[in-house]
């Protein structure tokens, strides 16, 4: 019997709905088949996100085993390591693998005492709600956004705290060539002050912003281990797209946030104890699920130096 569901998607506008997409989302990239002997790759999506079994985690893995690695993050954009009973150290140590440890922007100024990068805990529970639910890139608004973070799960609420990643290359590849011809040289604004500055004393910000203005990073950036293109604006961070009028630049945006949160192109971890997920902040977006409140959900964070995103 002939199927009637269509090999392609279907694409459509509307007024109140910029793009409106059918049928199958499949990226045409596919995973690399290549076996990997040290490791082992579990996918727990269909492009994003990958289960790794067969080693603890720490600062002194063997050369083969990190080139794994590097292959299985290049390729599934987020890694979850589970049973990882390690220390603050050893979290450190496997994070300074992959470069530099980055200290948050913010913390060269307001708290100069703090010259170090270093694991951060994140605590939240009845004292402090979780608001993190929104889908971004980590710091954006700096000129060198993070390459890629580390996350352990300390402590964790009965039920709920999932975190959400979504693969922002499966979403490019996916989009009408008409909308990649529009969007492939464009520069997008980034900006902290209208999410972290919201309720930030005046003179708090008074201080940050000579240091910290906006920032321009291309729409459509290109990954240089293997030349794909990614989605790199966000709805937290992402201002506006220059060069174009404000009418065409709310209508991309719209366009390109919702076409990111499809859940095609997402993937949801259930924390566990000594749970670790380790994302590649270029590739992908992601969103902490917040809907454990006043239940506590106590994290350990460090994130790594990332370089200027380049355009086509």
């Amino acid at each position: 019997m002939t199927s009637l569901v269509p090999a392609t998607p279907i694409y459509r506008t509307s007024p109140t709905d910029p793009l409106i997409i059918h049928g199958p989302m499949i990226s045409p990239h596919r995973p690399d088949p290549a076996p990997y002997e040290r490791i082992t790759v579990t996918p727990a999506g269909t492009t994003i996100g990958a289960e790794i079994g067969g080693l603890t985690l720490s600062g002194d893995l063997d050369e083969e085993t990190l080139a794994e690695l590097r292959r299985a993050l290049l390729e599934w954009k987020v890694l979850f390591f589970r049973d990882q009973d390690i220390d603050r150290d050893s979290h450190r140590e496997f994070a300074r693998l992959w470069g530099d440890l980055e200290q948050h922007p913010f913390f060269k100024y307001t708290q100069p005492g703090q010259t170090e990068a270093d694991v951060t805990t994140l605590a939240k529970g009845i004292d402090s709600a979780g608001v993190e639910n929104s889908w971004h890139n980590d710091v954006t608004w700096h000129a060198t956004p993070s390459f890629g973070a580390v996350l352990r799960a300390v402590e964790l609420p009965e039920r709920g705290g999932d975190t959400l990643f979504c693969d922002t290359a499966a979403a490019y590849e996916t989009l009408p060539d008409a909308v990649k011809a529009r969007i492939d040289h464009l520069t997008a604004e980034h900006d902290w002050l209208h999410a972290f500055g919201n309720g930030m004393p005046k003179d708090a910000v008074d201080l940050l912003r000579p240091n910290l203005p906006a920032v321009q990073h291309p729409v459509v950036r290109v990954l240089p281990e293997n030349g794909r293109k990614v989605l790199f604006v966000n709805s937290v961070f992402t201002t506006r797209i220059l060069g174009v009028s404000e009418e065409e630049s709310n209508e991309l945006l719209a366009i390109l946030y919702r076409h990111v949160q499809r859940p095609e192109f997402q993937v949801r971890l259930r924390w566990q104890p000594n749970t670790v997920a380790f994302w590649d902040n270029r590739s992908c977006q992601h969103y902490a699920v917040s809907d454990y409140f006043p239940q506590r959900r106590v994290m350990d964070r460090i994130s790594i130096v990332g370089d200027v995103p380049v355009g086509p």
